[in-house]
């Protein structure tokens, strides 16, 4: 019985739709609204992600931004919000950039690098993707509960949030 117990936690402790606020966030490029529309499929493919505190789910999860903050508004299957959770961006801009600007260099060392280089670029850039998820776990600990995998998909949609194209 515990096991089926344990199974039903998993189903509901997920995300089941993220939406991004237009207002704040708004509209970019085809390409940069492509690569958010991917880490939001990529998301829900398989996440975990639960309210601490809160026994219910599965969610619905609505980005925003405000002073610098992205806003987690986490509301029920129909819509209705639950809890507001803000994080400050500001621990996160040094990261950002960092991983823009590592991308940017594998991008152009796949054009013209022996595969060496290129693989310690990639290396150096997977080191910072996981930089980046462990401080997400820290941040949310106590609100919301994810998981690596989750916090690692959830870093890649910030990122993607982040970039202009």
């Amino acid at each position: 019985m515990a096991e089926q117990d344990d199974t039903a936690t998993e189903d509901r402790a997920r995300l089941v739709e993220v939406t991004l606020d237009q207002a704040s966030i708004g509209r970019n490029t085809a390409e940069v609204e492509h690569e958010r529309d991917v880490a939001i499929f990529d998301l829900l493919e398989k996440n975990s992600f639960a309210l601490e505190g809160h026994d219910g789910g599965p969610y619905k999860l609505h980005l925003s931004l405000s002073d610098n903050r992205l806003v987690f508004t986490v509301g029920d299957t129909d819509g209705a919000p639950i809890q507001h959770v803000m994080l400050s961006l500001s621990p996160f801009r040094r990261l950002v950039k960092d991983y823009f600007l590592i991308c940017e260099s594998y991008y152009q060392a796949i054009k013209t690098q022996p595969t060496a280089k290129i693989e310690a670029i990639d290396m150096g850039r997977r080191g910072l993707h996981d930089e980046g998820s462990k401080l997400l776990l820290e941040r949310l600990k106590g609100k919301i509960a994810i998981d690596l995998p989750t916090a690692r998909r959830l870093f890649t949609l910030l990122c993607a949030l982040h970039w202009k194209g």
